[in-house]
């Protein structure tokens, strides 16, 4: 019923167009659906990786001025996102305004997990986390190279133990909210620049994050975030190296669960997720040399590793030492990439710094429908 009161909804539409926008809304979805069976996102220790489906509805004309209506769903083995995004028509030269609500409810291994078989897997730690959002995204015009978004949004999260009941403290009885309630409150701001710059020869990019508490009430949370990517990749003749550093700081009001969490695919592979620590601050180091073998396929060899720079104690009962995490860690191994009308299929066999071997499989750039 939402899907066809979404479709329904534009004003003086002709039949024919009506038919059009729901067979391209069926097409779009069935898409989504058999490209996400196929994705496993997580490394494959953990249960989370498999994702059940997803649904996508867009509508390119809710109230017959432009306005674009995007509802989105996604649903794994044990965690679920929702997301409701509306735009409204808006000059080239003016930011462009996106207003959105979101409920995700996923499992808080990052920071809770519990790492074993020498830190190559991650354990359900009991804590889940039930996020809504509603809020604004400013999207400032674009230059040749340097792109900007704003945002503003209220945002409510609530831990849960894995029978959907709120909790205040973990299995170990510490605090997993900065109220001590069953609830965090908090408005963010938050200011987003990206550079990019491709060739061929190689590309450069950077992003740097800023998000501020704002003290709404006094209750709510004051912090400050920042988290920054740096990338530069070069091609020598065929073979392509690319090298990146992630780092990031917060400062203020903290709860567990807004910790950086280190190790996994996309951060130290040979980890499970989080199992390198979970700290107030991190750094992160990712090399990769990419050999072409035909048009579909490329292997690869990495190095990877990260550190919370001892930053761990200074989380909100300290879930990272209590875990036995050590706080830095590396993993190297190789890996191939498909190319395929799925998106670029990942393998990666990656051993981390106790020998321990872990596989990985992944799939990034999935086409979205337009």
């Amino acid at each position: 019923m939402g899907a066809q009161k979404s479709i329904h909804a534009g004003r003086g539409f002709c039949s024919h167009l009506l038919f059009f926008n729901l067979t391209q809304t069926i097409i779009n979805t069935y898409a989504k659906i058999v490209s996400t069976c196929y994705c496993l996102n997580r490394d494959t220790s953990s249960p989370l990786s498999l994702v059940i489906g997803s649904l996508c509805i867009k509508h390119p004309n809710l109230f017959g001025g432009s306005e674009k209506l995007d509802v989105s769903w996604d649903k794994g083995l044990y965690d679920s996102n929702v997301l409701v995004a509306f735009r409204r028509p808006r000059p080239e030269w003016r930011p462009q305004q996106c207003f959105f609500i979101q409920h995700s409810l996923s499992p808080e291994i990052g920071v809770h997990g519990t790492p074993y078989d020498n830190f190559s897997r991650s354990g359900s730690g009991g804590v889940n986390l039930s996020k809504l959002a509603v809020g604004l995204d400013l999207s400032e015009p674009a230059s040749s190279k340097w792109s900007s978004t704003t945002s503003v949004k209220f945002e409510h999260v609530r831990p849960m133990n894995d029978e959907g009941r709120l909790i205040t403290r973990d299995v170990d009885g510490f605090p997993v909210t900065c109220s001590g309630n069953t609830h965090d409150s908090m408005v963010v701001l938050k200011q987003e620049s990206r550079f990019a710059k491709a060739n061929d020869q190689g590309l450069s990019h950077f992003s740097m994050q800023i998000e501020q508490g704002i003290p709404v009430v006094s209750k709510w949370l004051i912090f400050n975030r920042f988290k920054f990517v740096a990338s530069k990749g070069v091609r020598f003749g065929p073979a392509f190296l690319l090298a990146s550093l992630t780092g990031g700081s917060i400062v203020g009001d903290m709860a567990p669960y807004q910790a950086f969490a280190i190790g996994g695919l996309g951060s130290v592979r040979g980890y499970g997720e989080g199992a390198v620590g979970s700290g107030r601050s991190c750094l992160v180091a990712n090399t990769e040399l990419a050999l072409p073998l035909n048009k579909m396929t490329e292997a690869t060899i990495f190095l990877d590793c990260g550190t919370d720079l001892g930053s761990s104690r200074l989380v909100p009962g300290n879930p990272s030492l209590r875990h036995g995490k050590p706080g830095f860690g590396y993993g190297f191994g190789y890996g191939i990439r498909f190319k395929s009308p799925l998106g670029h299929l990942q393998v990666d066999y990656a051993i981390n710094a106790f020998n321990q071997k872990t596989l990985y499989f992944g799939v990034t750039n999935l086409a979205s429908s337009s």
